[in-house]
């Protein structure tokens, strides 16, 4: 192979990633739009705790990536994508992407601590254990919760764990299952 078929190869490669994460960026944000607006509205009626129980969605477009593409940066890469498509469908508007950036950089955040050298399973849970603590420390003020009772905060933690947990072992799932199907076929050795 000369110089030539190398950049190209390399270009297509580079192509046919982004738009793999095109892809997976543009279906989690048509998931998370119907997302975006029933956790509103659970936490409209009053229950933060439900509320809660979804937002795992968040994460799972960047997980698939991650475990499909093995790329550096791909996690966040679709969730801006995936925050770019609900912004028109978002009542919260750009701060939709800031958002889903944010959730796809704990996704990234275990790769990225061993600059992207392994690719272990338990590092997609690693990240979702520690967004799943941290998510409901910063939005603690935000669902009020320093007013609920004891059972109620403690279900709060709970039901956001859970939540990444159960979105991760999905994402695992998807991203494997397009694997086999030849999905991102080549990007298995990074």
């Amino acid at each position: 192979m000369n110089a030539a078929d190398a950049v190209r190869r390399r270009r297509s490669i580079s192509t046919s990633l982004l738009l793999t994460c095109a892809a997976l960026g543009v279906a989690g944000g048509l998931l998370l739009a119907p997302a975006n607006w029933l956790s509103t509205v659970l936490l409209g009626l009053g229950s933060p705790i439900l509320s809660v129980a979804i937002t795992g969605l968040w994460v799972l477009p960047s997980v698939i990536a991650l475990r499909l593409l093995r790329t550096p940066l791909v996690g966040i890469l679709v969730g801006v994508i995936a925050g770019l498509v609900i912004v028109p469908f978002s009542g919260y508007g750009f701060t939709s992407v800031v958002t889903n950036a944010s959730w796809a950089l704990f996704a990234e955040l275990p790769f990225l601590l061993v600059l992207w050298r392994f690719w272990k399973t338990w590092m997609h849970y690693a990240g979702a254990a520690v967004l799943g603590v941290v998510y409901p420390l910063f939005s603690w003020t935000f669902f009020n919760m320093g007013t609920q009772p004891l059972w109620a905060q403690v279900l709060f933690f709970a039901a956001t764990l859970a939540s990444c947990i159960g979105a991760t072992a999905l994402g695992i799932l998807i991203a494997d299952r397009l694997r086999r199907a030849g999905v991102g076929g080549r990007y298995r050795s990074r």
